[in-house]
């Protein structure tokens, strides 16, 4: 199990906002049966297996060009263990813990 943080900004627009580029991507992820996802306002964090969350990325970056941009950075960061089970919660949960709450 695997934990990507994915981050999809489509350039050279004509106009400051990407949340119609940032919709498109989440519409694919929608559609991806049992993926659990958090859209934050920076990123979504993802969790899943890494061979499909990798393959869903590539999906998602090329909304973008799909939707008309002629330029897409995407940044990605993938939090794999293989040790125990990796979730979102899990996470949260580990700093929660930590700072007594």
């Amino acid at each position: 199990m695997a934990i990507i943080d994915i981050s999809i900004v489509p350039v050279g627009t004509g106009k400051p906002s990407v949340s119609d580029y940032v919709a498109g991507a989440v519409r694919i992820l929608k559609n991806e049966p049992g993926l659990k996802y958090e859209l934050t306002g920076m990123n979504t964090i993802i969790e899943g297996d890494l061979e499909k969350l990798l393959s869903l990325a590539q999906r998602m970056h090329n909304s973008a060009f799909d939707a008309g941009a002629k330029r897409v950075v995407t940044t990605m960061r993938i939090d794999e263990r293989r040790d125990k089970t990796l979730t979102i919660e899990g996470k949260i949960k580990a700093v929660k813990d930590k700072l007594g709450k």
